[in-house]
């Protein structure tokens, strides 16, 4: 619609512009739900009394960032283990870490592991198959 032809227009220089002699167009309207004064002379009242009257405010951190591991040390290995290989991945855990000893040679996949653990397992004459290596 051009702007020549829109309803304020035509109520430029009255007092009201259509809104009455109370009201004065003052509830929230358009500004969602702004108040008079919220944002000016009432802000003291507004953060005193209404502390989350402005809503969210910060960032929102990546979802990496909130990612849980579910880890598993080696010294439950030998608990889980009825064969040569075991699958953590399959168990449900995500990392394994090189807490404590391991005495078979087993075969491990899991996602990621640490370099204790990487070197450990060698040790015993076992190997990771994984994605890749995080340290400790």
């Amino acid at each position: 619609m051009p702007h020549r032809l829109r309803k304020i227009r035509k109520f430029r220089g009255t007092r009201t512009i259509g809104y009455g002699r109370i009201g004065q167009h003052r509830d929230s309207g358009s500004k969602g739900n702004r108040k008079v004064g919220r944002h000016k002379h009432l802000w003291s009242k507004v953060v005193t009394s209404e502390p989350n009257y402005f809503g969210k405010h910060g960032f929102t951190s990546p979802q990496s960032l909130h990612r849980k591991e579910k880890t598993i040390n080696l010294h439950r290995l030998d608990q889980l283990a009825q064969g040569a290989e075991i699958n953590l991945t399959e168990l449900g855990y995500t990392k394994l870490l090189g807490s404590g000893k391991i005495t078979k040679p087993l075969t491990i996949q899991v996602k990621t592991y640490s370099k204790s653990a990487a070197q450990k397992v060698q040790e015993a004459g076992g190997k990771i198959v994984g994605s890749q290596t995080n340290g400790e």
